[in-house]
């Protein structure tokens, strides 16, 4: 990457900078290839932020059939992870899980189900876990609550083989006229679902999977407490990539745990043939990024406080503008043999582009994936009927109480005084994208587009040959489209 005129002598955010186009010789979008250039090797340089509002099971599920890689929070218990960790890996690679129920389920209960998933349709199955129909939100309508679902469910559906290519289920889709195509194995137990758009994305998406050829799925862990002991539980459930988190990464403790951590998972690996890559951080600067390579992290985690939950600047004053600190960072990296995941301050797919021209291996998405159908938590609407989840930052009050539940309540109460995060927003889902997947489609569509103006096919590329300039506050302005007229 080289700026289009001089480097200023101050940091610069997202918003401070743009990309100049260059002679290309790239003809289409999809000639561009977005395989992650952080080591991983996923082919979509996307990484869910292990936020316990919205990174679980089915985000990872979702996320990792098109190709990135989600990270479970460390709040969480090993046993429920572990539990989460062996249905991801029992899931569809390529078709969608589905949400089931039982003929004798309440349409009321049915309805609280249908946000879970993008498809907006719930399979009924019978005890053999064979399919009986579809519901939809539109059987539903005028249907009292208490009623049972097996009254209102369509009966005819779709259906293809598990093994049948995405066009198969476009034309028979296409063909029947039915709006969800059912899979079903030899014995007609049900294995998943799979929309028209969702048979497009499977011709455009590549899954990431692990050598297994189940979907891949990171977990967290963090530096105090046994970490090296969470580790080895977690890479025994199945975990592909270690995550050890706090919000000052440059410390010793972190040090301290990669110490512990890394001769458990190379023991793993040495057992098992599989060596989980470590992700360390967070930190902004060359020399913290250099300190945890050298202490054994694969990856470095970029970022303190650019997130949208995140008041450690107001709060502290510590922290950096986003663009400079992965840009510092990556090159750091580099001369290292690692990488970098830039996390946070993500707003829109130009942010994402920016951070991959940047140097970023991967990017973080954490707020932005909160106002989605697979976050982790419950739909809820405002007074005026939009839909919205909440969201909560992972230094403030509620992930405190929730990550120091085990301690007394003393301890809890002191751990509660200081907050650095926002306790609960409302992240509204878009109406246009609602579902993860749409934002993945925008992001991804954006990211391409941009490696074409940069004429580069591959993201290692895209970071040589892109061009940046710095803008004033109005030149950002003036790129921002407009919903309605000027006049």
């Amino acid at each position: 990457m080289r700026f289009l005129n001089s480097r200023p002598a101050y940091d610069l955010t997202y918003h401070d900078v743009f990309m100049a186009p260059n002679r290309s010789s790239v003809t289409s979008r999809l000639d561009v290839d977005l395989t992650s250039a952080d080591g991983l090797d996923l082919p979509l340089p996307l990484v869910v932020a292990n936020m316990t509002a919205i990174s679980g099971r089915r985000m990872a599920e979702t996320i990792a059939r098109r190709g990135g890689l989600a990270v479970l929070p460390q709040d969480i218990p090993v046993d429920v992870l572990a539990s989460s960790i062996a249905r991801i890996k029992a899931a569809p690679t390529v078709f969608e899980t589905p949400i089931t129920v039982t003929a004798t389920t309440t349409v009321g209960e049915a309805l609280n189900l249908m946000p879970k998933r993008a498809h907006g349709a719930i399979v009924v199955i019978d005890a053999d876990k064979a399919p009986l129909g579809l519901v939809t939100q539109a059987d539903t309508a005028g249907v009292d609550r208490y009623a049972q679902v097996h009254e209102v469910m369509t009966n005819g559906f779709a259906q293809v083989r598990p093994d049948a290519s995405p066009q198969e289920v476009f034309d028979t889709l296409e063909s029947t006229r039915q709006r969800l195509a059912v899979a079903m194995d030899d014995t007609g137990r049900l294995v998943g679902v799979m929309s028209q758009k969702g048979a497009l994305r499977s011709a455009i998406y590549r899954p990431a999977l692990d050598p297994q050829g189940r979907l891949k799925v990171a977990v967290a862990i963090g530096i105090s407490g046994d970490s090296a002991g969470r580790a080895e539980a977690l890479l025994k459930a199945g975990a592909d990539v270690l995550v050890l988190d706090t919000a000052h990464g440059h410390q010793q403790r972190m040090i301290d745990a990669l110490a512990n951590v890394a001769p458990v998972r190379d023991a793993f690996a040495a057992e098992a043939g599989r060596r989980a890559p470590m992700v360390a951080g967070n930190v902004v600067t060359p020399e913290g990024t250099t300190d945890l390579l050298e202490a054994g992290a694969d990856v470095v985690k970029v970022g303190v406080g650019p997130g949208a939950m995140c008041t450690t600047r107001m709060q502290t004053g510590v922290g950096r503008p986003q663009f400079s600190a992965v840009l510092e960072c990556a090159q750091a990296a580099e001369v290292h043999g690692g990488a970098i995941w830039a996390d946070g301050g993500v707003r829109y797919p130009r942010d994402v582009a920016l951070a991959l021209a940047a140097g970023a291996g991967n990017v973080m998405i954490g707020s932005w994936f909160a106002g989605t159908y697979e976050s982790t938590g419950d739909m809820m609407h405002d007074p005026d009927g939009r839909a919205y989840k909440e969201s909560f930052g992972m230094a403030s009050a509620r992930a405190v109480r929730n990550r120091t539940r085990s301690k007394s309540n003393f301890d809890r109460a002191k751990a509660s005084l200081f907050e650095e995060g926002i306790s609960g927003s409302k992240m509204y889902l878009d109406p246009l994208r609602p579902g993860v997947e749409d934002l993945v489609d925008w992001i991804t569509s954006g990211v391409r587009s941009s490696c074409t103006y940069a004429g580069a096919r591959t993201l290692p590329e895209f970071a040589e040959r892109a061009v940046i300039g710095v803008q004033s506050a109005s030149g950002y302005d003036e790129g921002r489209p407009l919903s309605t007229s000027w006049s």
